[in-house]
């Protein structure tokens, strides 16, 4: 018998992790709809099925190859939850002006029209896309980031709907989909073999993958961050805040993480052959 490597152990045991949670979470949604008689959180499950069934759909339509797949609907997820994140903010602009409208109040007592439902919708898909992750073994290591990530918004998320609480707050931390827009266009073009870094796409591409990591995502979530730690003496005595400052910190950790990813990235597309060599040397 073959010798199962200790990197394919910490897989399973990560695998068995992010499952169990995943179902300790959604035993949780389930019993607030159905005992708590929560039936705005059935959009939670309306959106998992939705980005489930777009799974299916592509991989009857285009491609069997389920990284593929996963990154196409995630491309899907993206697309709309910036749509939706942008139409919320000019709607709310539009009706009440930019006066007061980030005052902490606001931001965690109030609700902007559509701002629940499209967290409800967001949040199923974090938990499909958890799923098929784990389904497929798309995850490396024992602690994979990306299983993490999506387990801290799962956790993060719930928690705010069930509560009725900073539902605003996690509305703008949702601008960071405008950057994973970039990551999954990059993604696809790669699987579709488009890697020539002189090529015109390819340089426009990196461009907004940058602009867009550097304000959607790093400044964008700074920012929050600064506001929650300024508004601190605000919130009331609860689980609000502290919950607020873990998430906030655990995602700009996984930002600085991203953003070594993507230089690491860059430097391989922009100097392909040098880094080759300079693998091969070691």
């Amino acid at each position: 018998m073959a010798r199962i490597s200790s990197k394919q152990i910490n897989k399973d045991k990560a695998g068995v992790f992010f499952m169990a949670t995943l179902l300790l979470w959604l035993v949780s949604v389930l019993f607030e709809i159905l005992f708590n008689k929560r039936k705005e959180l059935l959009l939670i499950v309306s959106g998992a099925c939705f980005y489930q069934i777009a799974n299916w759909v592509i991989r009857f339509l285009v491609s069997r190859d389920p990284l593929f797949v996963n990154t196409s609907v995630s491309l899907l997820h993206s697309t709309i939850t910036s749509a939706s994140v942008v139409f919320i903010l000019v709607n709310q602009s539009l009706r009440s002006g930019l006066n007061g409208m980030f005052e902490h109040l606001e931001l965690v007592g109030a609700k902007w029209l559509w701002a629940y439902p499209a967290l409800c919708f967001s949040c199923g898909y974090f938990a499909y896309d958890q799923l098929d992750m784990l389904v497929y073994g798309l995850y490396s290591s024992l602690i994979p980031a990306i299983l993490v990530h999506h387990l801290l918004l799962l956790v993060c998320f719930t928690l705010a709907l069930y509560r009725n609480v900073t539902i605003n707050y996690l509305i703008l931390t949702l601008i960071c989909e405008l950057h994973s827009i970039i990551l999954h266009v990059r993604k696809v073009r790669r699987m579709a073999g488009i890697r020539d870094a002189k090529s015109r796409i390819v340089r426009v591409e990196w461009i907004l993958n940058w602009i867009t990591f550097f304000l959607a995502r790093l400044a964008s979530h700074i920012l929050i961050t600064i506001k929650l730690i300024r508004d601190a003496s605000k919130f009331e005595k609860g689980i609000e805040l502290p919950l607020a400052l873990f998430g906030m910190a655990g995602m700009n950790m996984l930002n600085i993480f991203l953003g070594i990813d993507l230089y690491n990235a860059f430097r391989r597309e922009k100097n392909p052959q040098q880094m080759s060599n300079h693998h091969h040397r070691e």
